[in-house]
C-alpha cells in the first residue's frame, strides 16, 4: 500500500509536540493515540490533550519536470492551476503530478494503478492523485517537495486544540492513484470518483437568472417580477423550467454596512416573501432565495451561541442549529425551492480563501463544543441546512468547503465572484474555477462557476463566449441581465443559450488546462471550440 512507509509522525498539542521516525502504522504518546488502518483510514483518539495537527511524512524523490495541480480550501480565486514544485505550496485535500515516466515497464495492476488488464505496458507519461476521501475530520492539506510529501491534518476546534473526551475520530481516509496516460483531466474525473461515492445533485439541469450581478442588492418585489417575466418569456420553448433566483437585498435590515439577518421576513420593499413566491411560480418558474445564515444581529441571543472573535453564529452549539434549521424551514414554507447558502467559510474562519496562508484560522479561540474539530462543525453545518430541507429544495453552498460539503449540498459556487462590471474579473474568477474544478462536476456535487454578468459594462462579444462555455461544459447556468441593455440580436443569441442550458446536453473539457489559467480551447468526443477571452488591443481590463 502506497501509504505504509511513513517516514516521520507528528503529534502536536497545544503543550507539547512529539515526533516518531519510522512510527509503522500506529503510535501513541500519553492519551493521544493513531492508527492507519488497511483502509488508509487515520484513526485518531485522546482524552484531555487538547490536539491541534498531526503530520505525516513520506520521503521520496519527486521526478524532474513534474507538473502538480492542487484544489483550494474552499472557492478558488483565479489561482489554480499546474505549477511546478514549491515546497512552501499549500494543497488543501488533494492534489495531482504528471511527469515523462522512466520508460520501465510496470509489472502489475496494483503497482501502476491502471484499470483493464494486469499486463505490462509502456507509457511516456504518468499521473499520479495523492487525496483523502471528501467529509474527513480534519482539514487536510498537502506538501510536496524534491524529496518527499507532507501531510498535515489540522485537528483544532477553531483555532484551539480539540478535547476529544475519549472519542475516535477519522482524521481521513487517504486515496492514491497512479496512471500512465497523458490525460490529465479525465485521469481527475475519475481520480474524484475515488474520493467521493456519495455525492448529490439536482435531479434535472439548473439553469435561470440571479440579478446580483446587475443590481447589487439594490431591488425590490417589483423588479425581481420583472426580471421573472422576463425569464419566463426567453424560455417558453423550454420544458425544463428556469430557476429565478432572489440574491441578497431581501431581508429585513439589509443596507451597505450590514448583510444579514434576522430571516423572519422581508424589508419594505420585499413585503411579503410568500406571496411573492406564489406570484413568482404563477409566470411559470421555480425560485430560489439567498441567505447568509450565520450572520443574525438580534440581540436576544445568548451570548454562548456566538462566535468570540468575530460574533457570528456558532454551529457547533445545539440551540444555534435548531434556529438555523427554522430558518432553512422557513424559506421552504415560503415556497423556494432552491436554497443559496453563503459567507459561512468567512463567518466561522475569519479569512477569505485567499487569506488562508496556510491554515484556516488563526490561533487563540474555540468553538462552544470544544470536542470538535473544525471540519466536524462545517460538516455538522451542512448537515443540518440539508436536512431541514427534507428534500424541498436544492441546496447550493456559496464561500462553503467543497471536500466538507460533497454530498451534504447538491450545487456548489466553486469560484469567487464574478462580475457585471469587470471583464477582467469574470475571465479570472469565471474561466479559472470552471475548468479546473470542473472534474468534481457531477460527482462531488453540481459545479456552479457563477453568472454571466450583463448590465452594459462588458462587451457581449465576451460575455456571450463565457456564457457559451458555461452551457457546454453542462455545468449549472445563471445570467443576471439588466432589462433593455441587450440588442434583439443579442437576445435571440441569449434565448438559444438559455435552451441549451435547460437540456445540458453537452461536456465540454479543457484542453490546454495544463499550460494556460484561463484555458482557450475546450472539446467534446465530436467538436473543437476556441474562446478569444482577450482584446485584440491586449487590454487586460475590457
Amino acid at each position: 500500500m502506497i501509504f505504509q512507509d511513513l517516514c516521520y509522525v507528528t503529534l502536536e498539542t497545544e503543550t507539547d509536540k512529539h515526533i516518531f521516525q519510522n512510527p509503522g502504522n500506529e503510535v501513541e504518546y500519553q492519551d493521544v493515540r493513531l492508527k492507519i488502518t488497511d483502509q488508509n483510514k487515520i484513526m485518531v483518539t485522546a482524552d484531555q490533550s487538547p490536539l491541534k495537527y498531526l503530520i505525516l511524512r513520506w520521503k521520496r524523490k519527486i521526478p524532474g519536470g513534474v507538473r502538480i495541480l492542487g484544489d483550494a480550501w474552499e472557492r478558488s480565486y483565479g489561482d489554480l492551476e499546474w505549477k511546478g514544485i514549491n515546497g512552501s505550496r499549500p494543497l488543501p485535500w488533494y492534489f495531482m503530478m504528471k511527469y515523462t515516466c522512466d520508460g520501465k515497464k510496470c509489472s502489475s495492476q496494483e503497482t501502476c494503478g491502471t484499470t483493464g488488464s494486469k499486463e505490462s505496458h509502456r507509457g511516456n507519461c504518468c499521473l499520479e492523485g495523492y487525496g483523502v476521501k471528501v467529509r474527513p475530520d480534519a482539514m487536510c492539506l498537502w506538501f510536496v517537495d524534491a524529496e518527499g510529501i507532507t501531510l498535515v491534518l489540522d485537528v483544532r476546534c477553531g483555532g484551539s486544540g480539540a478535547v476529544l473526551n475519549g472519542k475516535t475520530i477519522t482524521a481521513a481516509e487517504l486515496v492514491y492513484q497512479k496512471e500512465e496516460t497523458e490525460d490529465s483531466f479525465h485521469f481527475a474525473q475519475e481520480f474524484c470518483r475515488q474520493m467521493c461515492q456519495d455525492g448529490i445533485v439536482p435531479e434535472h439541469p439548473v439553469y435561470g437568472s440571479n440579478n446580483w450581478y446587475y443590481a447589487y442588492g439594490h431591488s425590490s418585489e417589483e423588479e425581481i417580477l420583472k426580471d421573472t417575466k422576463y425569464l419566463a418569456t426567453l424560455t417558453e420553448a423550454c420544458e425544463n423550467r428556469p430557476y429565478m433566483v432572489i440574491d441578497d437585498g431581501w431581508q429585513q435590515y439589509r443596507c451597505d454596512e450590514y448583510i444579514g439577518g434576522p430571516w423572519t421576513k422581508g424589508n419594505a420593499k420585499f413585503p411579503d416573501m410568500a406571496s411573492l413566491n406564489a406570484k413568482m411560480k404563477a409566470l411559470n418558474v421555480r425560485t430560489g432565495i439567498w441567505i447568509r445564515l450565520l450572520q443574525d444581529d438580534k440581540s436576544m441571543y445568548p451570548d454562548d451561541w456566538r462566535l468570540k472573535h468575530n460574533g457570528c453564529l456558532d454551529p457547533s452549539h445545539p440551540d444555534v442549529l435548531k434556529h438555523i434549521a427554522e430558518d432553512v424551514k422557513r424559506l421552504c414554507d415560503w415556497g423556494f425551492e432552491l436554497i443559496k447558502h453563503d459567507f459561512s467559510t468567512y463567518d466561522l474562519f475569519g479569512r477569505w480563501g485567499f487569506e488562508i496562508t496556510p491554515f484556516v484560522t488563526e490561533d487563540g479561540w474555540s468553538f462552544y463544543d470544544k470536542s470538535m474539530t473544525s471540519a466536524q462543525v462545517v460538516k455538522t453545518l451542512y448537515q443540518t441546512i440539508l436536512d431541514a430541507a427534507k428534500g424541498r429544495a436544492i441546496i447550493l453552498g456559496c464561500n462553503t468547503i467543497g471536500h466538507l460539503g460533497a454530498g451534504l449540498m447538491h450545487m456548489n459556487r466553486t469560484g469567487d465572484d464574478t462580475s457585471g462590471k469587470s471583464w477582467h474579473r469574470t475571465r479570472m474568477m469565471g474561466v479559472n474555477t470552471l475548468a479546473f474544478r470542473l472534474p468534481q462536476h457531477r460527482i462531488f456535487f453540481d459545479v456552479d462557476a457563477d453568472c454571466v454578468g450583463v448590465m452594459g459594462n462588458i462587451p457581449w462579444s465576451f460575455n456571450r463566449q463565457w456564457a457559451d462555455l458555461i452551457v457546454k461544459s453542462g455545468t449549472s447556468f445563471f445570467a443576471s441581465v439588466k432589462p433593455g441593455v441587450m440588442t434583439n440580436e443579442e437576445e435571440k443569441e441569449y434565448e438559444q443559450l438559455l435552451l441549451e442550458a435547460s437540456e445540458a446536453k453537452n461536456r465540454y473539457i479543457p484542453m490546454d488546462w495544463e499550460n494556460n489559467i484561463t484555458p482557450q480551447t475546450w472539446q467534446d468526443r465530436e467538436k473543437q471550440v476556441v474562446y478569444h477571452w482577450y482584446a485584440e488591443t491586449g487590454e487586460i481590463t475590457a
